[in-house]
């Protein structure tokens, strides 16, 4: 039975604006100078607030309640009865999936004019009736297989969409792959893992843009394959990897370059960089895990899943 229920919400532009130039005047004058319009992140922003103060309200009394920023997630003690409420974009949602273990979540869209995203399905209107049902066990939960990195000291990452290996800057990441019984040295800018839920989206880029390429180079006509072709469930328990730009030199080779790990697969890095090499998950570069020489990181299926509160 669930007895908590936790609002998860993000800062808005305006907020960061304001935290990089100080002042709300200054961040006013900034946008201005540039020709762009301050009203509408003033608008923005007094809607999500608004969005929170009345998801608070819709929180029933019989439940208790506390409400965090996304910033404070990564030491967030939640507990086996929480109920999680985002209440923002689909970033939002898969952010804080990442640090749950079987939590159920329940994602909120704060402004429908503004926010279009597949993972929110709720309105704030609904959320009283929603948060009693997943609170009550009566809604319907969509599992979603997530990845996970470990590395060799212990530490650990979850990815919800995608997993980043490689460098911090724009330079060549070196490291040894193994696949099985497959080996190789690797200089390339980076791996991507991807999850089924995130199959579609930064590994859908890499498939595209290494089609055209080829195409281009070779002027053989080659048509990408559609999205559909690759697209796994959300609850999959597979894994694409894709190197990014692999380089070939007399210490390098490009041979292990894409796949799909199953469920008892695992894909094993370790680290050639001395500083710069980094793992981060779901486009959030400043939470991550250093990757560099003496680092061995395993790839593979987290053994957790996300459990989303879909409408049925």
């Amino acid at each position: 039975m669930i007895e908590r229920v936790v609002v998860v919400t993000k800062k808005t532009a305006l907020e960061e604006l304001i935290e990089r130039f100080n002042s709300e005047a200054q961040a006013r004058f900034y946008i201005e100078h540039l020709g762009g319009s301050f009203e509408e992140y003033a608008r923005a922003h007094a809607r999500y607030a608004s969005a929170v103060e009345a998801l608070k309200r819709a929180v029933p009394r019989t439940l208790k309640q506390h409400t965090i920023e996304r910033a404070f997630l990564p030491n967030y003690l939640f507990s086996e009865r929480d109920l999680v409420v985002t209440i923002g974009p689909d970033g939002l949602v898969v952010n804080a999936a990442k640090y749950l273990d079987h939590q159920p979540i329940l994602a909120v869209n704060p402004d429908p004019d503004r926010v279009d995203g597949v993972l929110v399905p709720f309105r704030i209107d609904e959320a009283t009736e929603w948060i009693s049902r997943a609170a009550a066990g009566r809604a319907t939960l969509r599992p979603v297989a997530m990845a996970k990195a470990a590395l060799n000291n212990g530490q650990v990452l979850y990815a919800f969409n995608d997993l980043f290996i490689g460098p911090r800057t724009h330079v060549s990441a070196r490291y040894r792959i193994e696949l099985g019984d497959r080996s190789e040295n690797q200089s390339s800018s980076g791996i991507i893992v991807s999850t089924g839920a995130g199959s579609t989206g930064w590994l859908q880029s890499v498939v595209t843009g290494s089609v055209r390429v080829a195409a281009s180079i070779t002027g053989v006509e080659l048509t990408p394959p559609t999205p559909e072709s690759y697209r796994l469930p959300w609850e999959a328990e597979e894994l694409y990897f894709a190197v990014r730009e692999p380089f070939s030199s007399r210490t390098s080779q490009a041979t292990i370059v894409f796949g799909r790990l199953g469920p008892d697969e695992k894909l094993v890095l370790s680290s050639h960089m001395p500083e710069q090499g980094v793992v981060f998950s779901d486009g959030i570069e400043r939470d991550y895990l250093d990757f560099n020489a003496g680092a061995v990181a395993t790839i593979g299926l987290a053994e957790r899943k996300a459990h989303l509160v879909v409408r049925v």
